[in-house]
């Protein structure tokens, strides 16, 4: 009769048994179809939500978006941080570590940065990452922590256009004036910019250029005589282009001798014709120079007497330069 007993008992176990497998398939049959609806619903979006056991640095990625949007296989990367750390834009790398352990270090309520990401290419694309420790352990040190992992380049690459066009002219990729008053301004700052000079420049005999070589070949003299500006002019100044055939130089800790070889060195660029794709370009420059120190914090200021003075060189003959 125990015997019986004993063997109704097992049969019993065994039969729990295999409800209990039965239930355990059904239950990953159900969570392998939640995770298909899961990554159905994240893949092309450039999301990424990612888990990360913080002990060991493992890190789980619940699609696939991560590993593509940096030109890997999947299964390429090794999931853990220091293959995410690995992947950093080196000037952003730092600040981006101390957001994430900072949250960790419970100095912070969650981990939030936008940075850049190394491409497999050698190019980089834009990243919001977001994340917030979601499990502690029973001692109170941080156990696991979920996030997400957004692809914003293409935005990130339409704001950073829209801030060059609203600072750069669109003919010869100089600064705009907008963008040479932001870096006079700066100079208000530096206590050692007391040798300092805004350089206007005027092409002579620009308009017969255009009428008769035409707007194209105008077009092209501007982009050349900008390339001159840029290579003649010495490092740490601003070369803009005003529009027309108007050219301003700020140049910081300048000398009146260095500025004087500059001005020099520009004219001697057109003693002779300039050859152009559909004939040559007899030009001139008008140069004025203004010198300024560090008292002076009116752009406009500075921006006329430099205009005076090229002026004041466009009436005594062009193609030459003053001091005002």
């Amino acid at each position: 009769m125990e015997k019986l007993k004993e063997q109704v008992q097992l049969a019993t176990y065994q039969m729990r048994i295999i409800e209990l497998e039965r239930e355990n398939e059904r239950l990953k049959r159900q969570k392998d179809r939640l995770e298909e609806k899961l990554n159905a619903a994240l893949d092309g979006t450039g999301l990424c939500l990612w888990e990360q056991h913080i002990p060991t640095g493992s890190l789980t990625i619940f699609n696939m978006e991560w590993g593509k949007m940096l030109g890997f296989n999947p299964n390429e990367l090794e999931a853990n941080v220091d293959t995410w750390k690995s992947k950093l834009h080196p000037e952003e790398r730092d600040q981006v570590i101390d957001a994430f352990e900072s949250h960790v270090a419970g100095k912070s309520d969650s981990y939030q940065a936008v940075h850049r990401m190394l491409h497999k290419d050698g190019s980089h694309s834009w990243v919001s990452d977001r994340g917030r420790i979601v499990e502690y352990s029973l001692d109170g040190s941080p156990l696991r922590m979920m996030g997400t992992h957004i692809d914003i380049t293409q935005e990130k690459r339409y704001e950073l256009e829209l801030a060059k066009l609203a600072s750069t002219d669109p003919l010869t990729g100089l600064m705009n004036r907008n963008a040479l008053e932001t870096q006079f301004n700066t100079l208000e700052t530096r206590s050692d910019h007391s040798h300092s000079a805004l350089i206007f420049i005027d092409l002579d005999n620009f308009k017969a250029v255009n009428d008769q070589l035409g707007h194209k070949s105008g077009d092209a003299l501007l982009i050349q005589v900008a390339r001159w500006l840029e290579q003649e002019s010495p490092n740490g100044a601003y070369v803009s282009r005003l529009g027309g055939d108007e050219f301003v130089v700020l140049i910081p800790h300048s000398r009146q001798t260095e500025l004087t070889d500059l001005a020099k060195r520009l004219l001697s660029k057109v003693k002779q014709p300039i050859r152009l794709e559909n004939g040559e370009a007899d030009i001139g420059f008008s140069i004025g120079i203004s010198q300024f120190d560090a008292t002076t914090t009116d752009f406009d200021a500075i921006y006329d007497q430099a205009d005076r003075a090229m002026y004041q060189v466009k009436h005594q003959g062009k193609n030459n330069f003053i001091f005002c």
